[in-house]
């Protein structure tokens, strides 16, 4: 049997998630991964700012997924773990650090990821959607302009004004190698993750939507049961996240994969801890042409299930 090329494309926690799903059956899948390169906040942004590298948080954790080896010891090791009182040091991980110093080293980022995947012994490719530096942007419902993923992600302004637009300043090109991975893939994978700021992000980079066009692949769109309540000022219902991530994409989305799960209270007090709101399950505001699959996918206490969504990938992609 054929394994079948997936790509999953994203940023963050939600990438991590879908690709340790897809990794729990390499003999049917050959994961790959395009990871957003507009993080500008936290250690990511300070590296990025002081040695003029690209943000290396969301891609370390794919990189962190895609290993052979157990994903949350090494989470724990090279992402979790943040110095203290070690100078410069200080509010680090040892991954990012890794990361940048290679790629100072080998004056090339993607010899760094290379490198740094071979260390790892990865399953599957992971790239940045860009090689190019660039900003992220956000008009919001009363005019005005966000500069910066940081201040998108976590607002400062009042939670009323909510993203009406995103993009991308100065507009920064589609790396080659993505563009070839995206080509070869027989199921693309958008999420779950913050929308603004993890999944669109890719979309946005200059020759990403000319390759959907072009690539005969399925695209997924994958909805959790939830969203962070003091993060981007985004949809806040099932038709809104499925309709504002359809406007970015030149053409339809062929999956939409939702969480069907209905919270229990330890749940619901797992996600107020969390900072989480529930996601509105509004199924009959959802334009028809959409090909709905509806399944339970919450891990046991809150949060998103790698084992259901493999059982989920093994249903619906195979």
């Amino acid at each position: 049997m054929t394994k079948k090329k997936i790509v999953v494309v994203g940023g963050g926690n939600g990438a991590a998630v879908s690709i340790l799903a897809l990794k729990r059956n390499l003999d049917l899948f050959q994961p790959a991964s395009i990871i957003n390169m507009s993080d500008s906040g936290g250690s990511s942004g300070r590296l990025r700012e002081e040695f003029n590298t690209l943000p290396p948080g969301d891609i370390l954790r794919a990189l962190l997924a895609m290993s052979k080896y157990d994903y949350y010891t090494l989470r724990q090791i090279f992402y979790e773990q943040r110095f203290s009182e070690s100078g410069k040091l200080t509010n680090h991980n040892l991954g990012n650090l890794v990361l940048t110093l290679f790629a100072e080293y080998s004056k090339k980022f993607t010899d760094s990821l290379k490198a740094f995947s071979q260390a790892l012994e990865c399953v599957g490719e992971v790239a940045p959607v860009t090689l190019e530096q660039s900003h992220l942007h956000a008009r919001l419902s009363n005019g005005d302009v966000v500069v910066g993923e940081v201040n998108i992600d976590r607002p400062s302004y009042s939670r009323e004004h909510v993203i009406e637009k995103v993009w991308l300043e100065p507009i920064p090109e589609l790396y080659g190698r993505a563009e070839a991975i995206l080509l070869e893939a027989d199921y693309i994978i958008f999420g779950p993750g913050s929308l603004f700021t993890s999944i669109i992000p890719n979309v946005l980079v200059n020759g990403f939507n000319k390759v959907l066009i072009k690539s005969k692949a399925k695209l997924v769109y994958i909805v959790g049961n939830g969203y962070e309540a003091e993060g981007e000022t985004g949809p806040k219902s099932l038709a809104g996240f499925i309709e504002t991530m359809q406007s970015y994409l030149p053409r339809a989305l062929d999956l939409i994969i939702y969480n069907m799960h209905d919270l229990g209270n330890a749940e619901l007090n797992f996600y107020k801890e969390k900072k989480w709101a529930v996601v509105e399950r509004n199924i009959n505001d959802v334009d028809k042409q959409y090909n709905l699959i509806g399944r339970p996918f919450e891990r046991a206490g809150g949060g998103l299930s790698k084992e259901r969504l493999t059982e989920i990938f093994k249903e619906v992609l195979v």
